[in-house]
């Protein structure tokens, strides 16, 4: 499955809570609101990969994990679109650059970032 179908799908089920949401609230969820729900995930996510780790007991915790990434790969889609960002060629243009960025730090280690 290529990126932009995935992207659809996430936005597709996003519709369907902006519908959910006006029902609820008379309104959609806001930009802050969207990044709350990341940063709340993202918290979950910290708790999950304790676990993970033995630091904390949590049930299920393999399947828990994919969720809560899923959750928050969701929510990183939905802010992008709110903001007017093509998540695709922003994120192959900055995984080019970090790769050209770490290359030259192997080249000369004692280079500062």
């Amino acid at each position: 499955m290529e990126f932009k179908e995935i992207q659809q799908i996430a936005l597709r089920v996003k519709d369907k809570y902006r519908k959910l949401e006006i029902a609820r609230m008379g309104r959609e969820w806001n930009l802050s609101e969207l990044t709350e729900g990341l940063v709340g995930d993202v918290g979950d996510l910290m708790k999950l990969i304790m676990a993970k780790e033995g630091k904390r007991v949590i049930v299920d915790v393999d399947n828990k994990l994919k969720e809560e990434l899923c959750d928050c790969l969701w929510a990183i889609i939905n802010i992008s679109e709110k903001l007017g960002v093509d998540l695709e060629p922003e994120f192959v243009t900055k995984m080019n650059l970090l790769e050209k960025r770490i290359d030259s730090s192997v080249e000369n280690p004692q280079k500062a970032d």
